[in-house]
This record gives C-alpha cells, sequence and structure tokens, in this order.
C-alpha cells in the first residue's frame, strides 16, 4: 500500500513539473545570432535552458535541445520591416513551434524593437498558450532616435540618389527601413504605438527589464521610460521591472537576469 501511494505521489510530482518553451525576438538590424554573439543563450544554457532551434523564413533549423523540459528558439524575422510584417512572420514561427510542442505555455522575450513586435503578437492573440512577456530595453513608447533617422534621411529625389551614392552604407539601410522606424517614432494619436498601448493584453506575467543610463535617462537609444511597460497605458500596475546598468546591446549579463527570471516564473506556475 505504502508503495501504492508512493507511486501515485510520484506520477502527481511529475505531471506538475510543466515544460516551458522560450522563444527569444531580437531587434531593429539584428537577427538569430544576437543571443548566440553577446553570451545570452550560453548563460541561459548553463542554468539548464537548451536550445531547440532556430526559426527563419525558409524554415526551422532544429537543435538537439527540442525534447528538453526547459528549451528556447530565436528567430530570424525581417527587421527592417514594418512592425506588423514581423509580427505577423513571428505569429507564423509561433503555429510551428505550438504544433511541435501542443499544450506547452510559451515566454517571449524580446530585444529592443522585438520587445513590441512579440507585444503586438499577443495582443493580436497570435499565441495559444502565452505565459509571459519578457522585453529587454524595448522602446514600447517609442524613441526620438527614430524621428532623428527619418529626418536624416528625408531627401527627395535625386538628392537622395547622390547621398546613398556618396554617403555610408548606413544612409542606404536607414532608407530601407523607414516603415518600421516609422513605427517607432514616439506615441501619438494616429500612429501604431499609440494604437497598441490601449488594446487589451492578455492575463501574463510581464517583466520589463530597463537600461537606466548614466543619469537614469535611458540607454543611447530608449529613454528609460519608454522601456518600462508600466508607462503603456493598457499594462499600468501590471509589469515587474528590473534594472539593468548596460548598454542597449545585448549582454551576458541578459542571460543571466533571464534565466533567474524564468526560474520565477516556474515557481509561480507550480504553485
Amino acid at each position: 500500500m505504502k508503495r501504492f501511494i508512493s507511486l501515485v505521489l510520484m506520477l502527481f510530482a511529475s505531471l506538475s513539473v510543466q515544460a516551458d518553451i522560450v522563444v527569444l525576438v531580437h531587434g531593429y538590424l539584428g537577427g538569430a545570432g544576437s543571443w548566440e554573439y553577446s553570451g545570452v543563450n550560453a548563460a541561459l544554457a548553463h542554468n539548464g535552458w537548451q536550445r531547440a532551434g532556430v526559426l527563419t523564413a525558409g524554415g526551422l533549423l532544429p537543435a538537439p535541445g527540442a525534447a528538453a523540459p526547459d528549451k528556447f528558439y530565436s528567430v530570424d524575422l525581417p527587421s527592417m520591416g514594418p512592425v506588423a510584417l514581423q509580427a505577423g512572420v513571428l505569429r507564423d514561427m509561433l503555429s510551428q513551434v505550438e504544433r511541435r510542442h501542443p499544450g506547452e505555455p510559451v515566454i517571449l522575450v524580446g530585444h529592443s524593437a522585438g520587445g513590441v513586435i512579440a507585444r503586438m503578437v499577443l495582443v493580436q492573440g497570435g499565441v495559444r498558450q502565452p505565459k509571459a512577456l519578457i522585453t529587454i530595453a524595448s522602446p514600447h513608447l517609442g524613441t526620438l532616435r527614430a524621428v532623428e533617422a527619418l529626418d536624416k534621411t528625408d531627401d527627395p529625389f535625386p538628392i537622395s540618389l547622390v547621398k546613398a551614392f556618396f554617403a555610408s552604407e548606413l544612409y542606404g539601410v536607414v532608407r530601407d527601413s523607414w516603415a518600421v522606424l516609422m513605427d517607432l517614432v514616439p506615441e501619438r494619436p494616429g500612429n501604431l504605438l499609440f494604437w497598441l498601448n490601449r488594446q487589451p493584453h492578455p492575463s501574463i506575467s510581464y517583466v520589463s527589464i530597463v537600461r537606466p543610463g548614466p543619469i537614469g535617462t535611458g540607454d543611447e537609444l530608449v529613454p528609460a521610460f519608454s522601456q518600462d511597460m508600466n508607462n503603456v497605458q493598457a499594462l499600468k500596475g501590471r509589469t515587474e521591472t528590473r534594472v539593468a546598468p548596460v548598454s542597449h546591446a545585448l549582454q551576458p549579463a541578459d542571460g543571466r537576469m533571464l534565466a533567474e527570471l524564468l526560474a520565477a516564473l516556474r515557481s509561480v506556475g507550480s504553485n
């Protein structure tokens, strides 16, 4: 009898341990490799999270960790396209992940513009079983850097042609990125962020990792107040905020903080 009870308890314990899937969403001009080169993936792997694969426009590049209880995927989005386009691509990728792992909750992690894109997918109902959204230095209320980039490349033809020929490669990149930069200007009535920030958001956990900058104003690209989802009208008071006093780019410290946050989410989910 005691043996039978022990087996039942072990069965219930195993059922209570639920696998989680983390999907890493890069930012503007980034890619799936951003998480690898920065050391974030290595930090996650050190804390028990396994690489499951990379999702690209051409399909899935699988990795051995897909069968692990805790695993993460990274995506490769067309980062110079508008937010709506990238959100549509991400939604299709998430559908593929969910078909491979039916019933497993999904945690989205977005760096910079990737956080806005991930939030767009959640608002549009593009995740069947969302568990959390974690954003890192994301411009949820926009950034004046997008305005500056647009202003510097707002040239009529043929001046734009001359500049493209003589100027640096960055000029052409910014010109080709107008759509996404327009989506990331500070929110105001009529633009995408103003609309997005007032839509109903799913009842999941939200965490903002904020770069405060040297005097609390933010990093070199995004103001600190814009990085905090508590300042999003639809999410006021619903977001946990963590501070990471580093530059805008991804850092190994982000991986360590993510591992800590994921462990906390696991303990909340098991209660």
